[in-house]
C-alpha cells in the first residue's frame, strides 16, 4: 500500500513537471525564470507573455492534475477496489512537480493553478468558496497573491470542516491522510508566496494587470 502511494505520487509528479508557461516562454524566446518574479506559473506568464499565454498556462496547469488523477484512477483501479486515496496522492505529486521540477533545480510555480486542478479533480464541491474569495479579493484589491493566499487557505478550512461533518468519502486513517495532504499543499503554497507577503506588508506588491510587463 505504501508503494502504491509513492507510485501514485510519482505519476503526479511527472505530470506536474509539464510547465506550460516555461514552454511557451521558450517558444517566444523568453526565459520566465529570469524575468518578473522568476516564476513559471500563470501570473508571471500573463505579465510577461500576454493574456493568451497566461490563459493557456492556467488551463494546462489545471488539466495536468486532472489527467494525473485520471491515470492513477485507471491504473490503481486494477489493484484496489477503491483507488480514491491514491488519486489524492496523484494530485499531491502534480502540485509538487509543478512547484519543484527537478529539471529547473526545483524552482517552478507557486502551485495555485495546479491546486485548482487538484480541487476540481478530487473535491469539485469545494470549488465555489475559494473561487469566490479569490475573484472578490482580486477584484477589490488587484492583488493576485492575496487572492491566492486567502483562496487556498479557505480550501484547507473547507475540507477540514467537511471532514469533521462526515461529508467526505474518506474514513479512518485515510481521512487523516487527506487532511495532511491538503494542509501540506496549503502551507507550501503560502510559503512560496513569502516574497509577495513581504511586499504586501510593505505596500509595494505588484497589482494585477492584463498588460504584459516584460521588464518587471
Amino acid at each position: 500500500m505504501v508503494l502504491d502511494r509513492i507510485f501514485s505520487t510519482l505519476i503526479g509528479y511527472c505530470f506536474g513537471m509539464i510547465l506550460c508557461g516555461y514552454i511557451l516562454g521558450r517558444i517566444k524566446k523568453v526565459d520566465l525564470t529570469k524575468v518578473g518574479s522568476g516564476n513559471v506559473g500563470t501570473t508571471n506568464t500573463l505579465r510577461n507573455l500576454g493574456v493568451s499565454a497566461g490563459a493557456i498556462t492556467l488551463l494546462v496547469d489545471c488539466l495536468k492534475c486532472v489527467f494525473a488523477v485520471a491515470v492513477v484512477w485507471f491504473v490503481m483501479g486494477f489493484r484496489h477496489e477503491d483507488p480514491s486515496i491514491f488519486m489524492v496522492y496523484a494530485g499531491l505529486g502534480t502540485v509538487l512537480g509543478h512547484d519543484f521540477p527537478v529539471y529547473l533545480r526545483f524552482k517552478g510555480g507557486k502551485g495555485i493553478a495546479s491546486t485548482l486542478g487538484f480541487i476540481i479533480a478530487l473535491f469539485p464541491f469545494a470549488v465555489p468558496i475559494p473561487a469566490v474569495i479569490f475573484i472578490s479579493v482580486v477584484a477589490l484589491t488587484r492583488y493576485v497573491s492575496l487572492g491566492s493566499i486567502l483562496g487556498i487557505l479557505s480550501f484547507g478550512i473547507e475540507i477540514t470542516l467537511f471532514g469533521m461533518l462526515g461529508r467526505l468519502e474518506y474514513t479512518g486513517t485515510q481521512l487523516y491522510e487527506v487532511y495532511a495532504i491538503v494542509w501540506f499543499i496549503v502551507i507550501v503554497a503560502i510559503s512560496l508566496h513569502h516574497a509577495n507577503i513581504k511586499r504586501l506588508i510593505n505596500g509595494n506588491e505588484n497589482k494585477f494587470s492584463f498588460h504584459p510587463e516584460t521588464r518587471k
